[in-house]
Formats: structure tokens, sequence, C-alpha cells
């Protein structure tokens, strides 16, 4: 793997892909003056941005101030597209809520002690044993099954992804344990430090939204430059033409990655759009 100042970038850079947690963001989720006029720069130079992250739509309030004309993030791992201007959900990949339950009743039997929230469209919900979220003060408590529960079916909010957590379990272990038991029904990934998965979808990834979106534009995988730091990236490291792991990144992002940045508090993102527009 190459460093942020060797790695081959793209003849012609498109679109500048980047996760927030742990990438664009620094730890204590802001962005730097430096990576805010790099993004302002790549913006000016004609590169799309697209911020691609597990947050689902509400919690974009981050960067909302710097997405550019097309206004459109990629959240929730993949399963929706939201343009932040108006707060509206353009695309949504769900999770049927049968395979959702079916996926909840696998994983209590094969990890004991695991708890779930459900990220609906509309906002999360968690059961209570599940740490609270406190971003989220109007969140229902109740077991998954409820949770998940339809009176009339294909009446209720889209479920955009379930979280699981446990509470012993080291984190890779967990999502091993995950995908060796329900893998042939969702998909499943991790961007916590802590043993919390994130269950989508079957086939759900930021890779594969991102590349239909890339699609409708004209951008060849070829012309993305992407960035990320976890599991949870892999599958958009692997599809971009050219790719960034950041110094502080999870093993399997850098693995993923054609090269690495620095971390995210020493603005390995800014770093490699300098020298992207350097180069142009």
């Amino acid at each position: 793997m190459t460093s942020a100042s060797d790695s081959p970038l793209p003849a012609v850079t498109r679109l500048i892909a980047t996760d927030l947690d742990g990438t664009l963001l620094r730890d204590d989720k802001t962005l730097s003056d430096r990576t805010t006029a790099a993004l302002a720069a790549a913006e000016e130079a004609g590169i799309e941005v697209f911020f691609v992250t597990g947050r689902p739509a509400r919690w974009m309030d981050v960067v909302s101030a710097h997405v550019q004309g097309h206004g459109m993030a990629i959240c929730a791992n993949g399963a929706a597209v939201a343009d932040l201007h108006d707060g509206r959900l353009l695309k949504v990949y769900p999770l049927d809520r049968d395979v959702a339950l079916d996926v909840v009743g696998a994983l209590r039997e094969a990890a004991p002690g695991v708890s779930f929230a459900v990220e609906l469209a509309t906002g999360i919900h968690y059961e209570p044993a599940y740490p609270p979220f406190h971003m989220d003060p109007g969140a229902t408590v109740a077991v998954a099954e409820k949770l998940l529960y339809e009176e009339v079916p294909s009446t209720g909010a889209p479920v955009l992804k379930v979280l699981a957590h446990h509470p012993e379990l080291a984190p890779d272990a967990f999502l091993t344990l995950a995908r060796e038991t329900a893998g042939d029904r969702a998909s499943f990934t991790r961007s916590s430090p802590t043993a919390l998965l994130e269950i989508s979808g079957l086939g759900v990834s930021k890779a594969r939204t991102l590349a239909a979106c890339c699609a409708e534009r004209g951008i060849s995988p070829d012309e993305v430059v992407a960035f990320g730091d976890m599991p949870n990236d892999v599958e958009m490291l692997s599809w971009a033409g050219a790719s960034f792991a950041m110094g502080n990144a999870h093993p399997a992002a850098r693995a993923a990655a054609s090269g690495v940045t620095l971390t995210n508090d020493e603005d390995g993102v800014a770093v490699v759009i300098e020298r992207i527009l350097a180069a142009r």
C-alpha cells in the first residue's frame, strides 16, 4: 500500500466519495478549516463531493452546509440517498421486515445477550437493553419484534437498517458470527469501535448506491477517489478507481484501499484533495 503522497490518482477525478466519522470529521465531530477549504476548492474545480456514511440523514447537520448544488448524501450505509437541502429521502433500499425478524431471531439464538435497534426512514427505535440514543429523545422503546411488526403488511415506514449490540463479544468476532449465522439473508457490517453491527438488505452497501449515483452522472469508477476507515467502507474502497484508508483505519479498510493517508485528526482527506487539485 502506498502513501497519500505517492499513490496513483485517476487521470481525471470527477467525484470524491468520503465517509464522515473517523474519516472526514475529526474525533470531536467537527470539520477543520483545512478540510472545509479543500472541499470548497474541489467544488470550485468542478469535482463533485459525495458524503457516504452510515449516519441517517437527520444526523447530517455536521456537513449539510458543505454539500454542493446536488445536495445529495448517501446515508445508512447505502440504504438511502438524501437531499440535504430539504431532508427528503430520494431513494430507499430497505430491509424487508420479515427478513429483519428472521435475522433478529437467528442472532438472539447465536449470540445471547444481544440487543437491537431499528432504524426506520422516520427515526430510530430500540430495545430496553440497547444503549440509548440521546440524539433521538422521541424514540419508542420496545422489543425488536414489536418494533418490526406491521398490523397491515407493507404499510409501515421502510426499515433502513437494524442495529445489533453485544455487551461482551469482540467487535470483529461478532461480525464474523453474524455473517456466518445469517449472511445469506442480509448484509452485515460495522463502523463502531464497540460490538455494534449494522444490518441492511442483502447486497445493500455504500459501494452499490454510490455506483448507481455515479452511473446516473456518467461517471466511471476510474474517475472516483474514495476515503474511509472502517469495515462498512470496504466495498466502496475496493470499487473506486483510487481509494485511501485513513491512518487510523481498521485493517480491513487498509487492505481494501489503494493507498493510505494521514489520520482524520491530521486532515488526511484534505491532504489528498489538495494533491488532486495541484495535479490538474
